[in-house]
């Protein structure tokens, strides 16, 4: 069933709506619209076990963040960088 209504946008949605259509993406505003609609449903329909994996995710991040600076473990990216650089010279040199 379709129900005749009346939206307003801001010019820049509008626009934007217009490009969509003009671009043949879309046939009408009106579609444009429905696929937002569309997406914003789609983005509520996550699945329970995603949504706890992701839920999971963020409570560990969380976790993480309070570790106290002492516990961290000591990173030294240049002292990597030159092991890694060194290991790919050898290889290649033995190679020309």
């Amino acid at each position: 069933m379709t129900i005749k209504n009346t939206i307003t946008l801001s010019d820049r949605y509008m626009r934007y709506a217009e490009q969509m259509v003009e671009a043949g993406q879309f046939p009408s505003l009106d579609k444009v619209v429905e696929a937002g609609l569309d997406e914003l449903m789609r983005a509520e329909e996550l699945t329970p076990d995603q949504d706890d994996a992701v839920s999971a995710m963020a409570d560990e991040i969380r976790r993480r963040m309070q570790t106290p600076q002492d516990q961290f473990i000591p990173w030294n990216g240049m002292s990597m960088a030159d092991r890694i650089k060194a290991k790919l010279d050898e290889k290649y040199k033995s190679r020309g």
